[in-house]
């Protein structure tokens, strides 16, 4: 599937493009920043999707949409923006989704599943490398953490912690998600935090009986749910 990304935030393209190099049968062919460049990016790449910012200088994206409908064979639209008061109108602009930023993961599968439903395009069954890196927002300016230096993982409220070698940092993502793309290198502990499986060091009780995980390099013990215990103790086993 080609895919189009139209933003006129940089980071914004980022992190979509991050987030479409998980799919192996996506290729992002261009970007750009406002509407006439989409139009033009459109022309020379014949995408098979756009997915488009709406408020945007110059062109916004619900006129660029308009354009685009009168092509002979028009890319399929996936509406994405900051302000939901727009999803009317983007419906009425026949796209076939609407993600409000900032963007899910799991909202974004579901947006191209339905894209590759219309393109009658089969969903790849080819296993993609898993990524090295998470990708933290630090005001103007991205932070690349790679996955080996991640000591473990901490839910707080929409954000999860990233709690690695050098620091701390937030990523927008769910816990779940990244459960699921790294469960072989990361362990649930609790319903709120995973854990580097190769950072385990012990498995302890405290005063109370409260179960404890105790990881290399980090210096508190973190909390084990009853529920986990089992799992985590079969797992040291096999260090």
């Amino acid at each position: 599937m080609r895919v189009v990304i139209v933003d006129d935030e940089p980071l914004a393209r980022a992190r979509l493009r991050g987030l479409l190099s998980r799919e192996a049968d996506v290729e992002v062919v261009a970007e750009a920043g406002d509407g006439r460049a989409a139009l033009l990016a459109c022309d020379t790449h014949r995408p098979d999707l756009v997915i488009l910012d709406i408020r945007m200088p110059g062109m916004d994206g619900l006129e660029a949409a308009r354009q685009l409908a009168k092509l002979p064979s028009p890319p399929l639209l996936v509406f994405c923006t900051a302000f939901d008061a727009h999803a009317l109108s983007a419906f009425e602009s026949a796209a076939l989704d609407y993600l409000v930023k900032p963007v899910r993961p799991e909202r974004l599968a579901e947006a191209l599943r339905r894209a590759r439903t219309r393109l009658d395009i089969a969903p790849t069954t080819d296993e993609k490398q898993a990524r090295t890196q998470l990708c933290a927002r630090l005001g103007a300016h991205l932070r690349l953490i790679p996955v080996a230096d991640i000591l473990y993982l901490q839910a707080e409220e929409k954000y999860v912690v990233v709690h690695h070698a050098h620091g701390e940092d937030l990523i927008e993502a769910s816990l779940k998600s990244l459960e699921e793309e790294f469960g072989d290198r990361f362990l649930r502990i609790h319903r709120n935090c995973l854990v580097a499986r190769d950072a385990l060091k012990e498995l302890r009780r405290d005063a109370d009986g409260h179960a404890q995980a105790i990881l290399h390099g980090v210096e508190r013990p973190l909390d084990v749910s009853r529920r986990c215990v089992g799992e985590l103790r079969e797992a040291m086993r096999h260090l």
